[in-house]
């Protein structure tokens, strides 16, 4: 078993050197010379081409983020593996945001700090702003059979919240539609319920964290771990609607929907 784990420690580091390798293709980090040239705005610019072996391979944004494909699936729709999100047409401002969170340290995988770490806050501006503006098609949703109690429990957070525990409906954030809000805050459906079971937990628990003040480390500990499950099985089973972008701020909320709870405060988007 131990020799096992070596051999999948090894791999695993391979395979880091090599994303990373692809990810920075071209682009400058600090320490190193990038090839003279390349542009690390590759994406906005007729791309060069750079050899790789004898294979004349296009020095593009689209390319270089091949390095993401094995999680996050082929143009950031994510993979058949439940615990790793679709990336693609999310708000730039909330995967700029979650890429700076690792690369601050408040997120804790381990392979996303790595990956981020040696990269600039414009290069990391860049890749938000390329998958943030891919518009693709979403599979249908999950097929979940949790008790009508639960199911019943899950909406009741989701559009409705519950005053009692101080608790707001995801709505309230996330849009009518739950699609997201602009300028950072994502979308809840088309992820599967391992994804949104694994994230609340995660702020629970300490190992995911934004910005302070940090709403949604509040809002995951006044839930119980029942009601995480059912939220969760209610996001992921629902379908998306028509336009599955995000929204602008509480468009399509009644006049009447209710605000944040006075004592929950969420930190300003960045450039805001």
């Amino acid at each position: 078993m131990n020799a096992e784990r070596r051999e999948s420690r090894r791999i695993a580091k391979v395979l880091m050197a090599a994303a990373l390798a692809l990810l920075t293709a071209g682009v400058a980090i600090p320490g190193k010379a990038a090839p003279a040239a390349t542009s690390a705005t590759a994406s906005t610019v007729t791309a060069p081409a750079i050899r790789s072996g004898n294979t004349r391979v296009e020095d593009s944004m689209a390319q270089r983020l091949q390095a993401c494909t094995p999680c996050h699936g082929r143009e950031g729709v994510a993979t058949a593996s439940g615990y790793f999100p679709r990336i693609a047409g999310k708000p730039e401002g909330y995967l700029f945001e979650q890429l700076m969170n690792f690369k601050e340290g408040r997120r804790g995988h381990t392979v996303m700090r790595q990956l981020v770490t040696p990269l600039s806050t414009a290069y990391l501006q860049e890749i938000a702003t390329h998958f943030s503006a891919l518009d693709l098609p979403y599979p249908p949703p999950e097929s979940i059979s949790v008790p009508q109690a639960v199911r019943d429990r899950g909406r009741q957070l989701a559009l409705e919240g519950d005053p009692a525990r101080r608790l707001p409906a995801c709505i309230q954030c996330h849009g009518q539609a739950l699609t997201g809000m602009l300028p950072a805050t994502p979308g809840l459906l088309g992820l599967s319920k391992d994804y949104l079971t694994a994230q609340l937990g995660a702020w629970r628990n300490g190992l995911r964290a934004a910005r302070e003040p940090d709403c949604m480390k509040v809002i995951s500990n006044r839930l119980e771990e029942s009601d995480i499950h059912a939220v969760s099985a209610f996001l992921a089973s629902q379908a998306l609607p028509r336009h599955t972008r995000a929204v602008a701020a509480r468009r399509g909320l009644p006049e009447t929907a209710p605000t944040l709870p006075p004592d929950l405060v969420c930190a300003t988007p960045r450039g805001s």
